[in-house]
């Protein structure tokens, strides 16, 4: 028998586990990592805060398709979208959900592009119909094509647009659903789906969350676009074009001449709060954040100027110079993809492209909770990637109202950053998302 001392087999032992451990605990080199800067009072990065709250996909959501669908339809439904394409998107998901809840037979949407966006493309031009009709399996019948008896006939417009608070979509819809067959409409502005029929809820969840996907070329535009990108990166959807700010009615300091110009310019009749107006305003968050006040935020969750980031964003954005001066290693769609490509594109298929790239990105970040803010994290949260955050206008109008400055007011915007961050602020809407605790 060959013996070994104890001591050095137990020192080798305890060498070989500490250096086990380090491997097992290191990250992923795909996960994106936030270093803590030397010298600061605050223990963490954003990111390494501990979460208490968790957004998870809720159970009756997925067990919506065992609810059977009724042997006989009501009529047709067609949903006109109207606007970008994540506020058609929003418009469709509440469309699907409303046309279960009266028993009807969806027909492929309608979608209606503004002016603005200066294209044309409808949703087969975006979406892989297919694929949307298979997921819909089980929930509610899609139909691409209409029954003879129908099919040359306008559907009978009923407008809800401009109906706000409790909307009764079977006592306002259905009687014309019965008496036309064949009926098109745009969701109420405002809409109560916590008192819809699960059954309802379900269908409109998997409508928005598991059945839309790009179509193939589209897809393959995206991929190439996110593969172009440096890992790992933060996508930050920033929002100051001079449209946002005039819509706002906030005023500024201290910006370009240029950047005024074109404010004014968008302006037309909405003109800016003043005084205390101006000031309580600011203080409910309503006011954009500048790039450079996007960058004070940023340092405060302690986001190194070398992180890689891609600008989900429009054209147009003002006052970049700030931004790019602090953060160097800023990439663009207008940059990454071939120029030629990139010219043929229009608003929609734009905004596709950020869509995709911000869902699948190691971290998102939004200064605003517009349309596709609220995609995207709910998207983020049904893939579990939690590494998403809403920046704080409210908070920092209140700080800075306040006085508060320099480390101290990086200090306050860490402070509630986090709290935000640890209960999942923004993750998720409470329409298809259920709270855990972990």
């Amino acid at each position: 028998m060959i013996g070994f001392p104890v001591k050095p087999l137990f020192v080798f032992v305890l060498t070989f586990s500490l250096l086990l451990v380090v491997i097992l605990l290191s990250p992923s080199p795909h996960i994106l990592q936030i270093p803590f800067p030397s010298g600061s009072s605050v223990g963490s990065d954003i990111w390494s805060v501990k979460r208490i709250m968790e957004w998870r996909p809720c159970k009756w959501w997925l067990q919506g398709h065992l609810t059977p669908l009724p042997a006989k339809t009501n009529g047709y439904i067609r949903v006109d979208c109207y606007g970008g394409l994540n506020q058609m998107r929003r418009d469709l998901c509440d469309g699907v959900g409303i046309a279960r809840l009266l028993n009807a037979t969806l027909v492929l949407p309608k979608f209606e592009v503004a002016a603005y966006w200066n294209e044309s493309s409808g949703f087969a031009d975006v979406f892989d119909v297919d694929y949307f009709i298979q997921k819909m399996s089980g929930y509610i019948e899609v139909v691409k094509e209409l029954p003879k008896d129908i099919e040359s006939k306008e559907p009978f417009k009923v407008d809800c647009s401009k109906r706000k608070g409790q909307f009764d979509y079977i006592e306002s819809v259905l009687p014309s659903l019965l008496e036309h067959h064949y009926i098109s409409f745009t969701p109420a502005m405002s809409q109560r789906r916590d008192r819809y029929p699960e059954f309802a809820r379900a269908t409109l969840c998997q409508a928005c969350y598991s059945a839309i996907r790009l179509t193939s070329s589209l897809e393959k535009k995206a991929i190439e676009l996110f593969d172009a990108i440096p890992k790992p990166f933060l996508s930050l959807h920033l929002r100051f074009e001079p449209d946002m700010v005039a819509y706002s009615q906030c005023e500024y300091p201290n910006l370009s001449p240029s950047s005024i110009a074109a404010i004014e310019a968008a302006r037309v009749d909405r003109k800016p709060w003043t005084g205390e107006l101006a000031q309580t305003w600011r203080k409910r968050g309503k006011c954009p954040l500048t790039p450079n006040e996007t960058v004070l935020m940023l340092q405060s969750l302690n986001i190194p100027t070398s992180t890689n980031i891609y600008l989900a964003a429009g054209d147009g954005l003002m006052e970049m110079e700030g931004f790019t001066s602090v953060y160097t290693n800023v990439f663009k769609k207008s940059v990454l993809l071939n120029q030629d490509d990139f010219t043929r594109m229009h608003g929609n298929t734009k905004a596709a492209l950020d869509y995709h790239v911000s869902i699948n990105s190691d971290a998102y970040v939004a200064t605003y909770f517009g349309n596709m803010d609220k995609i995207v994290a709910a998207m983020r949260t049904y893939k579990q990637m939690h590494n998403t955050l809403f920046l704080s206008r409210k908070a920092f109008a209140e700080l800075t109202s306040q006085g508060l400055e320099g480390a101290e007011l990086k200090k306050a915007l860490w402070e509630v950053h986090k709290s935000d961050f640890a209960i999942g602020r923004g993750f998720a809407l409470p329409d298809c998302f259920c709270e855990f605790e972990l």
